[in-house]
């Protein structure tokens, strides 16, 4: 037997239908910094139809958390960004950009190769959206194909067709995007609760992740669906839902969105105002836990009095006049940033009923946002043009976060992620 042949005859065997949860993968934290980034930062803000994308962020994100799944009959190992602020999955479909093959490691879809591939025709129900929480812009091809064009924040544009295709351990077909030729070279698969995201079309209702610190050299975390054998240990918050018919115009309905209380660096309680992390009724100030955004961004309120205790303990230190990506500006030159740390310490976040989550210790609170540069990784909501909070990955890492939507809570639970198995 070919080694091919055996690779497809284990992934059958290890990944069918029949096979019940829970099921783990590895999850790589991966640095795109060289390589066009698809920036899948809070994209339900621009996907609606629209004459013309959003204003361009002045930056790509450089890191992305990636999973490969089996897809496909037989199956393809697909990377895809695990985005729990998207809702449509997409791949990339075709092996060239501008006529050029794509770059050597890329994978990318053949959709030639599988038996369960299928387009959506134009007049597919998914096609003509009327349900609340799914806007795309859709429209026929030639050939008579579902069309759509995805916009996200920076700008980065993801168009292509609607399709169905398999995963190795689901079911039923799942539909998700197939992207045209485009720069844009690892697929997202949209974890919000959103009903056409992948974990509600596979009908999946527990998840979790574990993101490896990136300073260590093991930068391999784990994913699981399904039940996590950790989950004992988890402190658990339980999620703010909000009802279909609820109309606020700054409200993601589809976000996992907790009832944050504070933030407290070391021993300091820093004097926010709940309010501020609580969304109020024009959903201004919703706190979201998102896998697909790397830093996390605070409304100016917090951000103030965060950067107001960094500079009381380290000012001196700051990187003079200096500000990432007209967001973030509590920065260090490297050689400044242990010691740094050092004197920050610790930061936690806090929830309801007296949960409290080590976000951050020493330098484990910045993150490299360009060469001989670091900074806490925390940006101005505003710049966005949300008035939202987002608990981005770089404040997620070394600790299991578990999304449980049957019960509507997220888990937390201390670990060190790098080069964990299942």
């Amino acid at each position: 037997m070919s080694l091919s042949l055996l690779f497809v005859g284990l992934f059958s065997l290890l990944f069918s239908p029949s096979n019940s949860l829970p099921l783990s993968f590895p999850l790589t934290s991966r640095s795109l910094s060289e390589e066009p980034s698809i920036s899948p930062l809070y994209p339900s803000l621009y996907s609606k139809a629209a004459s013309k994308p959003p204003a361009k962020l002045p930056f790509k994100y450089s890191n992305a958390l990636v999973v490969s799944l089996p897809m496909g009959t037989p199956p393809q190992l697909m990377d895809m960004v695990l985005d729990t602020g998207s809702q449509l999955s997409w791949i990339q479909c075709h092996g060239k950009v501008n006529g050029k093959s794509v770059k050597p490691g890329i994978k990318w879809f053949n959709p030639s190769l599988s038996s369960t591939f299928s387009f959506l025709p134009c007049n597919s129900s998914l096609c003509k959206p009327r349900i609340p929480d799914f806007t795309l812009p859709t429209s026929c091809d030639p050939r008579r194909h579902c069309h759509y064009s995805y916009f996200y924040a920076d700008g980065t544009l993801a168009e292509g067709n609607l399709v169905t295709e398999k995963f190795s351990f689901t079911a039923s077909p799942i539909a998700i995007g197939c992207v045209k030729p485009s720069a844009e070279n690892r697929g997202i698969l949209g974890m919000n609760t959103g009903h056409l995201s992948f974990i509600s079309q596979a009908k999946i209702s527990k998840f979790s992740y574990c993101i490896p610190g990136r300073s260590r050299s093991d930068l391999t975390g784990l994913f699981y669906l399904g039940d996590n054998p950790n989950s004992g240990k988890f402190k658990y918050v339980n999620m703010l839902t909000f009802p279909e018919s609820q109309n606020s115009p700054n409200l993601d309905k589809l976000a996992y969105t907790l009832p944050m209380k504070g933030i407290r660096i070391g021993r300091v309680q820093l004097k926010i105002s709940p309010a501020v992390f609580k969304p109020d009724p024009t959903g201004s100030g919703q706190t979201m836990i998102d896998s697909g955004s790397e830093l996390t961004y605070l409304v100016d309120e917090a951000y103030n009095k965060v950067k107001a205790e960094i500079v009381r303990l380290v000012g001196p230190m700051m990187k003079k006049g200096y500000e990432y990506a007209s967001v973030a500006d509590m920065c260090f030159d490297s050689a400044m940033a242990a010691a740094a740390g050092s004197r920050i310490g610790d930061m936690w976040f806090q929830f309801e009923n007296g949960v409290e989550i080590l976000v951050g210790k020493g330098e484990g609170l910045l993150t490299v946002v360009e060469k001989g540069v670091k900074c806490v990784g925390i940006g101005r909501s505003g710049r966005l043009g949300t008035e939202s909070n987002m608990i981005g990955n770089v404040h997620q890492q070394n600790m299991w976060v578990e999304y449980d939507l049957a019960n509507k809570r997220v888990g937390f639970g201390g670990a060190l992620c790098s080069g964990l198995k299942a």
